[in-house]
């Protein structure tokens, strides 16, 4: 078979990148570690429901049904896997899992063993993980496999002529969960009619981050002009400052932002980096004109409370940041693509990306609902951000535009649950 001839191809691939590259390296000891790691921790008289991510978007995508299935049916344990070092590294001390490990690479013989060893009850892959071999032994042992908050589109292998025999992977789960009609429509077309069109899991997993947001005092001050130990950690009705947050944002990102602020001194300008190198960090600085400067990690409420520009220098702070906010910008657009909008929305603000955004459905959903705003120039940028701190009545509809498309979104994972036998 041809695919397992490319899987071999692969496999020899990552072995030899290995010895040059630290994540590759990382994935090649995870995966080689994973059989080691399931020995010692399957109980062989548990039911295990195996949950697999490629890596960290996915896994936030599959959170919510981990966590529903934890809760309210404790007689099952769950297994995780990821594919990618940033999706184990980062959460390979995850609690709402009773095993965290890699997945083997998906030959016939390390499929078996992986199965052989957790017998799992049912099996959920999230969003675009189709790995043959697993799935074909899966279906070989009648054990019910789901594909969760999976997206087609027209121009995937699956549904060319040259992809056909390929296509064949994807009669074996026995349900797909995905997020539009389109996707329903195409899998119709290669004879899949077990498919249910319940949206993305991620609208559930961004309201359930909104509930649990972080208190953060140094934010707080920033936003405020001044410190106050018993603010709140709600958004002030009447704000003393308006803030811009900037998330994952790269240098072409920045460079448009920053210019435009660099102009404006009635707003605060609060940016968290997709990368916090300290070369990145020098980047920022150096754009940054007569404004008072303080990093997160070295600064105090105090300090924070006369600052033009916040600088989140750490990680984990992202989600609960957007709280802090008036305007987001989700970096990414004007590079390899837009990094998660849906954090920002959730809070009720405008969400403005870059022009490389049309493979993400949230972001074309927040255009359509009039919350999100496309930019290609620093000119685009600077003609919106100049509407929305002049017309409060524009900056509060766009940001109730933006919380009501993913309110209204939310639900995925109950549609899930309601189909699923557990």
């Amino acid at each position: 078979m041809i695919y397992n001839i490319v899987i071999y191809f692969v496999l020899w691939g990552i072995a030899i990148a290995s010895l040059f590259n630290e994540k590759v390296r990382k994935m090649w000891r995870g995966e080689r570690e994973a059989f080691k790691i399931l020995k010692q921790k399957v109980d062989p008289t548990a039911k295990y429901i195996w949950f697999h991510a490629a890596s960290l978007g996915e896994f936030e995508q599959g959170r919510p049904l981990m966590e529903r299935i934890r809760k309210e049916y404790p007689q099952y344990k769950i297994l995780l896997t990821f594919y990618s070092p940033s999706g184990y590294e980062v959460r390979k001390n995850y609690e709402g899992a009773d095993i965290i490990c890699y997945m083997p690479v998906d030959t016939r013989l390390n499929a078996i063993r992986f199965l052989r060893l957790v017998r799992p009850v049912m099996a959920f892959f999230i969003k675009y993980e189709f790995w043959s071999n697993f799935l074909h032994i899966l279906k070989h042992r009648n054990i019910p496999t789901y594909s969760v908050s999976s997206i087609f589109r027209e121009d995937q292998v699956f549904f060319k002529w040259y992809g056909r025999s390929y296509a064949g992977v994807l009669k074996c789960f026995t349900r797909f969960f995905v997020q539009n009609e389109e996707s329903k429509r195409l899998l119709e077309s290669i004879g899949i009619t077990d498919v249910d069109v319940v949206g993305d899991t991620r609208f559930d997993r961004v309201l359930q981050i909104k509930q649990a947001a972080k208190h953060l005092p140094i934010c707080e001050a920033f936003r405020s002009g001044v410190v106050d130990s018993a603010a709140s950690s709600e958004k002030a009705s009447h704000p003393d400052y308006k803030v811009f947050v900037a998330g994952s944002s790269w240098p072409p990102d920045e460079e448009i932002f920053i210019r435009f602020f660099n102009e404006h001194k009635d707003w605060r300008l609060l940016i968290a980096p997709h990368v916090i190198a300290e070369e990145h960090l020098k980047l920022i600085l150096s754009l940054l004109k007569n404004k008072k400067v303080v990093r997160y990690t070295q600064t105090t409420p105090e300090e924070a409370a006369k600052a033009d520009v916040l600088i989140i220098d750490c990680f984990g702070l992202l989600s609960s940041m957007y709280n802090y906010g008036d305007v987001a910008y989700i970096g990414g657009g004007f590079g390899v693509g837009i990094h998660n909008t849906l954090e920002a929305a959730v809070w009720n603000m405008p969400v403005i990306f870059g022009p490389n955004n049309k493979k993400f459905q949230e972001a074309q959903g927040l255009l359509e609902s009039g919350g999100g705003f496309e930019i290609n120039t620093y000119e685009d940028f600077s003609g919106l951000m100049s509407s929305l701190m002049n017309d409060e009545t524009f900056l509060k509809q766009a940001g109730d535009k933006a919380g009501a498309f993913v309110a209204h979104l939310a639900g995925a994972t109950d549609k899930v649950l309601a189909s699923v036998k557990l």
